[in-house]
């Protein structure tokens, strides 16, 4: 009996890693339809570039990516998807904006203001948080056997604004239209690039600890585990010892 129940939790375990594989594999060909929309040849489209990036992470099969190129652009049917920017605060006073994909806003809007009020916060009014926040192109790299000097020489020579340390990579961060450039430049010098892509980078953060760092967590979460939700963006700053202890 004991043999069959740790079957059944890993059974378990692994319906949810294929679920949310399957989810991310939506939103990623979501994501490249949109994107795609722009035009078909990533080399020119900067959100397309990244989009690609994006799916190659979580391992997209290269047929649906194309398939999904070819819908953005025309070639194939496609659903009606729209994009949006949703604005709000989380527990604690946390700024958050939403990037969504959807095909029924009426649908959307009420569930996203649901989770927010569920988690302790409130669905805001356009405008409300945006200002708090700049578009960055970022591009993540593995620490291990990258000192941050090379890291820092390559990313500078290629126009990055900076270098950040992100615990187990160096977050090279730029404005959107170096992206391309820099990101070229770090996958010639033969660095391991874990994820590239665009972000909202906050200007300002704000410290939460204990419960309400608990709470905010918790409503991100959610958030980015509903299907029209392709990125949450917080400027919460949580200190290490306190996701050590929330762990």
């Amino acid at each position: 009996m004991a043999g069959h129940s740790a079957w059944k939790n890993i059974k378990h375990k692994k319906a949810a890693a294929d679920a949310k594989r399957g989810k991310a594999w939506s939103k990623c060909v979501r994501a490249i339809i949109m994107a795609a929309r722009s035009g078909g040849d990533p080399d020119a489209n900067i959100s397309l570039r990244a989009a690609i990036d994006e799916a190659r992470y979580h391992n997209v099969p290269r047929d649906t990516i194309e398939n999904a190129i070819k819908k953005g652009t025309g070639e194939l049917a496609q659903d009606n998807i729209e994009s949006a920017l949703y604005e709000g605060y989380g527990p604690g006073g946390v700024a958050m904006l939403l990037e969504i994909l959807t095909n029924n806003r009426d649908r959307t809007a009420p569930e996203i203001k649901g989770l927010f009020q569920k988690y302790g916060g409130n669905l805001g009014a356009s405008g409300c948080a945006a200002y708090l926040f700049a578009s960055k192109g970022q591009v993540l790299v593995a620490k291990a056997g990258t000192p941050e000097d090379k890291v820092m020489e390559i990313a500078l020579e290629a126009g990055a604004d900076d270098v950040a340390d992100e615990g187990d990579h160096w977050a090279i961060v730029c404005a959107p239209n170096q992206f391309m450039a820099v990101r070229q430049a770090v996958a010639k010098a033969g660095l391991d690039i874990a994820s590239a892509g665009l972000t909202m980078v906050p200007a300002t953060t704000v410290e939460v600890r204990g419960e309400t760092a608990k709470h905010v967590l918790d409503l991100i979460e959610a958030l980015e585990d509903h299907d029209d939700v392709q990125k949450v963006h917080a400027n919460c700053d949580i200190p290490e010892e306190e996701l050590a202890a929330l762990k």
